[in-house]
């Protein structure tokens, strides 16, 4: 019985290899997915934050086996002649050496790249900029956001965004001291500083929290033999026919939304798509709202 049952297993697994446009169509046609899933589910997600002493906020977080490590340094630099009244978001997204098969060490991936591109744009639009200023015309905040794909299992889009955003919903940048000859200090020698100064209070902060005008969560579906997939992974990605990433806040406003592959896209997909990214995101922010309680945050969340 026991080798009977190995042999099928063997053989499911060199057919799953050798025909899996086959493979995931017999589950489809039966409203599930190879791993279970019915097919609008999203797979099991988690939030861990605080997962990088050395940095000032950071978020593990996993969806299925998709796992990105979101990591946020912050920075004293001067202002920006162009921006006198402003600070600045830096994004950057790098793929883990062998985090998939696709992936090999040295130059940044075409798809972090995109990844990159596209949550600086929807982040740079969630943080103001000008929260970030210190004092006008000379020194400001520059908060680096550093996401790394330890696990590319597919809908990275969606497990990167929401590390990002879990970081920075934890973040509380230092107080800041500026005393008359210029010299700039952080944390706890600025508080110091502060305390000790009689008269007129030197230039600087106290500690805040990053402010976000909202939070945006994306959800990736996939049209697959005409049935949408939420949450491809990377075994199913290669065969949906088109493939769509709706970012929405908590109104139900669409941030963004892109759409690619061989079959276009039509009004009924996209609308599902969005009522799939809405229920999503619901879903979600309730996971980071638990993740910022378990912190001692949740009281600095509930106050953006």
């Amino acid at each position: 019985m026991a080798a009977a049952a190995a042999a099928g297993q063997v053989d499911a697994d060199t057919f799953r290899r050798l025909y899996p446009d086959d493979y995931l169509r017999k589950f489809v046609e039966q409203g599930l997915r190879p791993d279970g899933r019915p097919l609008a589910a999203a797979r099991p997600t988690s939030i861990g934050l605080g997962a990088v002493s050395t940095t000032d906020a950071s978020a593990l977080v996993k969806v299925g086996s998709t796992t990105a490590l979101a990591g946020v340094k912050c920075e004293v630099v001067p202002a920006l002649p162009e921006a006198p009244d402003a600070g600045r978001l830096v994004v950057q997204v790098e793929m883990a050496p062998l985090c998939s098969a696709t992936t090999r060490p040295g130059r940044p991936s075409e798809g972090a790249q995109v990844l990159t591109e596209q949550l600086s744009a929807l982040l740079g639009s969630v943080v103001d900029a000008r929260q970030l200023c210190i004092d006008a015309g000379k020194v400001a905040w520059a908060v680096y956001v550093d996401i790394y794909v330890l696990d590319a299992d597919g809908s990275l889009h969606d497990a990167c965004l929401l590390a990002a955003l879990a970081a920075l919903s934890s973040l509380r940048l230092r107080a800041v001291s500026i005393d008359e000859s210029g010299r700039v200090q952080t944390g706890a020698a600025a508080a110091a500083a502060q305390q000790q100064q009689q008269g007129e209070r030197p230039a600087g902060q106290q500690e805040r929290r990053l402010a976000l005008s909202c939070q945006p969560v994306s959800l990736t579906c996939g049209l697959y033999r005409g049935r949408l997939l939420a949450d491809p992974t990377a075994e199913e990605e290669p065969l949906l026919e088109a493939q769509a990433t709706a970012t929405l806040d908590e109104s139900g406003a669409v941030l963004g939304f892109a759409a690619g592959g061989t079959a276009a896209v039509g009004q009924i997909v996209v609308v599902q798509c969005l009522e799939a990214a809405k229920m999503r995101g619901k879903e979600v922010r309730a996971m980071l709202q638990q993740a910022l309680e378990q912190a001692g945050l949740a009281a600095d969340a509930d106050a953006s």
